[in-house]
């Protein structure tokens, strides 16, 4: 599975609030949807055709879904907006609230346990992957869902918690927990969640394209364990070096023996 070309440029991009929905919403719906089933195409090999992605791909179908209770969760249909993101979710496993603010070009990859709260708002060309979690770290009304800017990747697993946001053109690692701010173009692994690999240096393969490099992610942790257990080793060739060196017979002195 490899992500398309971003079709953001650079990182100073505004934030998918409420100019971003009233954009979306000048759209037609049927374009916006046309435009998600379109993406897959360039963001999964294995997808072979549009019918193949409309019929058989369950995380486009959720975001069809949400689309259309969009639409009636902000002219006031409350109800009816949620019981399309209830059908949409027995249908698909996937858990998108209509008061979320989705941009364009959304692709859920295989499209299971993913959860994304009301008060989210996600950028254009974002890609998430199964058992992704958007969501809050508060029972107080308000903002309280993350916000991802264009182009960012969030791997299998991650949860993205609370009001913070993510840069655009940012990685985030299968399985990691973010709870702080990320800069733009930063690759974000671990529990908490830590910045280890700016875009820059992402290897990409020859079109263009982001390679996801999933058994190349950098572990911060485990780095720092690697550097202890050499640190130990050198310190005990070392005192086994003084001890060997220290006369037969006579006690080892303070400096000697630390």
């Amino acid at each position: 599975m490899i992500m398309g070309s971003p079709k953001w440029q650079g990182t100073d991009v505004p934030l998918a609030g409420a100019a971003e929905a009233e954009k979306a919403s000048a759209l037609s719906v049927w374009r916006l949807i046309r435009e998600d089933v379109d993406c897959v195409k360039s963001r999964d090999p294995a997808a072979r055709n549009t019918v193949e992605i409309v019929l058989t791909y369950p995380g486009v179908h959720a975001v069809i879904w949400h689309r259309l209770a969009s639409r009636l969760w902000r002219r006031g249909i409350k109800f009816p907006a949620r019981f399309l993101s209830w059908l949409g979710r027995f249908l698909t496993n996937v858990d998108i609230h209509p008061g979320a603010t989705i941009g364009r070009r959304f692709f859920i990859d295989h499209g299971a346990c993913v959860v994304v709260g009301e008060t989210a708002e996600v950028g254009d060309d974002v890609t998430l992957y199964h058992g992704v979690t958007l969501g809050g770290t508060s029972w107080t009304a308000g903002k309280r869902h993350p916000t991802l800017r264009d182009g960012v990747l969030v791997g299998a697993g991650a949860k993205i918690l609370g009001p913070i946001t993510v840069g655009a053109g940012c990685r985030i690692g299968a399985n990691s927990v973010v709870i702080e701010d990320v800069p733009p173009a930063m690759t974000v692994v671990g529990i908490p969640g830590r910045v280890v690999k700016p875009m820059a240096d992402r290897r990409r393969v020859g079109d263009g394209r982001i390679d996801l490099e999933h058994h190349l992610m950098p572990d911060p942790v485990g780095e720092a364990i690697v550097s202890l257990l050499d640190r130990i080793e050198f310190l005990e060739a070392r005192l086994a070096h003084l001890q060997s060196e220290r006369p037969r017979g006579r006690a080892a002195t303070a400096d000697e023996a630390a």
